[in-house]
């Protein structure tokens, strides 16, 4: 197969992807602009909706807020708590399963006990967002289409830099050249925005599928290629007539085993095998919440397994980069304002493809009449 024959299957790849996929990848690319930002835009919300937490003295056990948080929603139909964001001065962010599935939030005070307010996070307008950008509104049935979206845009992604003209002369593929014709502008806004842009939608498709499309087995072929033994699952043992531990004393043994590194959040157990999930932040960790993973047996309050961030293996260093490539946050501000630009590249793209595709027929069928008239003249 020769370069030419391989350029064309490559453009009609291209081509036909980005005009099938192209309204999704708007979607995606759209909303995950939004979302570069999302913790600042909620933060922002909820100032005018609670009020700020004051740091009166040590913050009460964790044990008495969730007690607290059930008996106060005990009347909402299956309401069960999941997991709770413990950001030091900030409110506590209890999250809970409810009949009808929505996720329901609930905000406490974690210095006085008081419930400063809750939201249906599937209600609010940000919820919305992201349930748009994550799964399109579908449930499981579109966490797989967007990942498929993903995999989309990292497709056209290497295509795309495989077509770019600037690899024949690197100046002008970065050139546009305004005072042309609007085919030509046209033409060189898909190239420069498509080759500015690629290589973080390459990131960003890359991790959207492995995160949507568990099986794929991504994480598993991450571990095989850098040579990492993967870890079994921790799995609690329940022990027969024996309930689990308290959670004041699983906190203590978790902060026994990790000194100095506070709570930053935990999933509740629902089932008898699950273990009980910390994040926690070490010193040295620059990240809001912290990156390190504690589990532990909920029965006995054994450790499981430790996911220290400050000494991963080879597969958690590539596995912790997923987060900060795929919403920017590996650089900064700087880097996130990339970002929600680098969003906006998807529409871009579509439009001014769009547009090549359509003068490229307009010229094909403009031939095609005037061979006709000409076969009607003879």
């Amino acid at each position: 197969m020769n370069n030419k024959t391989i350029r064309t299957i490559t453009f009609q790849l291209h081509r036909w992807l980005g005009l099938v996929v192209g309204i999704l990848l708007c979607i995606a690319g759209l909303t995950g602009s939004v979302l570069v930002f999302e913790q600042e835009i909620d933060h922002f919300l909820l100032g005018h909706q609670i009020e700020d937490v004051v740091p009166t003295s040590v913050r009460l056990p964790l044990e008495t807020l969730a007690k607290k948080v059930n008996t106060t929603y005990g009347s909402v139909p299956k309401f069960k708590l999941t997991y709770v964001d413990m950001v030091e001065g900030e409110p506590y962010q209890f999250r809970a399963e409810t009949a009808n599935g929505k996720d329901f939030r609930v905000f406490v005070n974690p210095y006085t006990g008081k419930v400063m307010g809750d939201r249906i996070w599937d209600d609010t307008w940000l919820g919305f967002t992201f349930k748009l950008h994550y799964e399109l509104l579908a449930g499981a049935t579109g966490t797989i289409i967007m990942g498929i979206v993903a995999l989309v845009t990292l497709i056209l992604s290497v295509t795309g830099i495989v077509l770019w003209s600037g690899w024949r002369k690197l100046i002008s593929g970065f050139k546009i050249k305004w005072d042309g014709h609007i085919k030509r502008v046209n033409f060189d806004i898909h190239k420069v925005a498509g080759i500015v842009t690629a290589i973080f939608l390459t990131f960003i498709g890359f991790t959207g599928f492995a995160w949507n499309v568990p099986q794929a087995k991504v994480q598993d072929a991450i571990y095989a290629a850098t040579f990492t033994p993967k870890p079994p699952d921790p799995v609690s043992q329940s022990i027969p007539g024996k309930k689990p531990l308290s959670l004041t004393e699983l906190l203590r043994r978790a902060d026994a085993a990790l000194p100095n590194a506070p709570t930053t959040g935990l999933f509740f157990p629902t089932k008898p095998e699950d273990p009980l999930w910390l994040g926690k932040k070490q010193p040295g960790e620059t990240s809001k919440g912290g990156s390190t993973q504690l589990y532990l047996d909920q029965f006995s309050g054994k450790v499981l397994r430790i996911q220290d961030a400050l000494n991963p293996t080879h597969a958690e260093v590539v596995l912790n980069s997923f987060s900060p490539l795929h919403y920017g946050t590996f650089g900064g501000l700087p880097t996130r304002i990339l970002y929600v630009f680098v969003g906006l590249a998807p529409l871009i793209l579509f439009v001014t493809g769009i547009v090549m595709y359509w003068y490229r027929y307009r010229t094909k069928f403009s031939m095609s009449d005037r061979s006709i008239a000409r076969s009607e003249k003879l």
